[in-house]
Parts: structure tokens; sequence; C-alpha cells
């Protein structure tokens, strides 16, 4: 690239409702705002090349989640609760509207696509068209749970086990940790991590609060976020706005799942969609494509 790392971009720590948001934020002004999230075990630093392709046709805000990154990182409590999706899409909304944006398109990444997933359900007026890479919806995921996807996505099962056993194992070697996730779900090494990316994924996950904040993640996900998922369902709630499924080719989404007729279930809008050839971390690894593939749903 040209530019130097996130050039352009304000990088700040903002307050909303007593929790730290640490966000990236530049494009061009004036232009429709794009919510940009991230998923495990990364940063918002993970959309910097997609980001360089859109600034000029977006107003482009990339937080870390809740957690994550420079993001603030609570201790866990019994419920999960405050790592709970509906949480940290909260923290989301308001940092938006904090940037002056009531209304705004979204993209999510693995975590990231499940906190849009609520966020557009809790905030359906705020949301105005939503995107999701490489997921089915949680509830479908967890119900599908046999020995394969057990195998291929153990940590979804591993990183729920009570706390500290996850976090001392994973704080034992966490860049191997780090390192053998960013290599794996069909994603063939790490030359697709820019070194700036690797380095700041370095930096932040391989710290103890860091690590239980992931956990926490997860362990919400498996509990106070089903039963969150469970009354949307029970009441018929469906997301309100049109949706875009992109999932990896090689990614264990496509070899078990059928994403766009799950998600389709899901929404009364129109979904679309389709297989990329990628594993699973899309948007460093077809950052072009990623970026076509936005530019021409988020109009």
């Amino acid at each position: 690239m040209e530019h130097s790392w996130f050039e352009g971009f304000d990088a700040r720590d903002y307050a909303i409702d007593g929790v730290r948001v640490h966000a990236r934020v530049g494009g061009r002004e004036g232009a429709p705002a794009l919510l940009l999230l991230h998923g495990f075990p990364q940063t918002g630093a993970m959309w910097h090349r997609v980001a360089r392709r859109l600034e000029a046709d977006h107003r482009l805000v990339i937080p870390d989640l809740r957690g994550y990154g420079g993001s603030h990182k609570l201790p866990g409590t019994p419920d999960h609760a405050q790592a709970s999706k509906r949480v940290m899409a909260a923290d989301l909304v308001g940092l938006m509207r904090e940037l002056g944006h009531e209304r705004f398109f979204v993209c999510g990444h693995d975590r990231g696509g499940r906190v849009a997933h609520r966020m557009a359900l809790d905030h359906p007026a705020a949301v105005r068209r939503l995107c999701v890479l490489d997921i089915a919806p949680t509830h479908d995921m967890y119900a599908a749970t046999d020995f394969e996807f057990a195998r291929l996505y153990y940590h979804w099962f591993h990183l729920i086990a009570p706390a500290p056993v996850p976090e001392r194992m994973i704080g034992g070697d966490a860049r191997f940790y780090l390192h053998a996730k960013l290599a794996g779900w069909g994603s063939g090494g790490l030359d697709f991590v820019e070194p700036e990316a690797l380095a700041e994924y370095e930096r932040c996950f391989c710290r103890s609060e860091t690590i239980h904040a992931i956990c926490e993640d997860y362990r919400a996900s498996a509990s106070i976020d089903l039963e969150h998922d469970r009354a949307s369902r029970a009441a018929g709630q469906k997301l309100a706005c049109d949706l875009l499924v992109l999932w990896g080719e090689r990614g264990v989404v496509h070899r078990l799942f059928r994403p766009l007729e799950l998600w389709q279930a899901q929404c009364s809008g129109t979904v679309s969609g389709r297989a990329v050839p990628s594993g699973h971390y899309i948007p460093e690894q077809l950052p072009e494509l990623t970026a076509d593939a936005l530019r021409e749903f988020m109009h």
C-alpha cells in the first residue's frame, strides 16, 4: 500500500456508558457510515486492507469489541452478561451515536458478525443493511453440534469451560495459540496477515485480561446469548434489513452448514450471498473482493 498503517484514521478511546471503546475512524466525511466489526482472535486491524479500498466511499468506524484490543475488559460475572452480544451491540450503537451516526451500515466477521446480528435485532432502526462473514446463526450452529463440528470448532467448547482452566492453558503459550488459530480454518498459514496486524494481535491477545475476556465472550455465547436468541425466535423476531452473507469455501461453515438457507429463515428482508475462494479470514485473504461486495451492497 502507498499509505502508512491506517494513515488518515483517528484512533482513540471513547467513553460509552462507562465502558471504554477503542476505535479507528476515517474515510470520507459526510459519506454513508459503515461500521466494521472484527472477530476472534483479532482486533479492528484486520480491516486495514478493506478500509483502504472503501475510504473514498464511506465514513468508516472500526472499533475493537469489548474484551478485545484496546477496548474495556471487564471481569467475568456468573451469568456472563457483561460479555453478551446484547451489551456489545449496545456499546457500538452508543459509539455510532457519539460520532453522529443514528443510522448506518454494518459488516461483521466471525464474533463481530454475531454482535452485528444481535445489533440488527435489538436496534432495527439503526442498521440500514447488514453483512456477515463466514458465520451461520449461533443458535443453529450450537443446535447442530455433532462430532465433526466439535472437532473442527473445538475452541467453542474449550473456551466455555469454567475459569480459570482455559485461561491458564492458553496463557501457557498465548502466542503459539494465537498463531495456530490464525493459521487454521482453511487459512493455510499466516502469509495473509499483514505484519503490522500480526504485531497488534500478538500485543493485544497475549495478556491475561484479554484471554479471560475472550473466554467470557464464548461463555456468554453458550449461555445468555442463546437465551436471547431463543426469546427472539419465540417472539417471531427477524432481521428487518437486507442481508449479505459471504463465507469461505475452505472453511468450516461451508463444509458443515447451509448458511444462506439458515440466514433466510431469520430475515424478513432480502438475503443474498455466496461462497468465496477463501478460508475463514475473508477480509484479509480477499480484501478486494470483500470491498467490492460491500461497495455494491451498501449503497
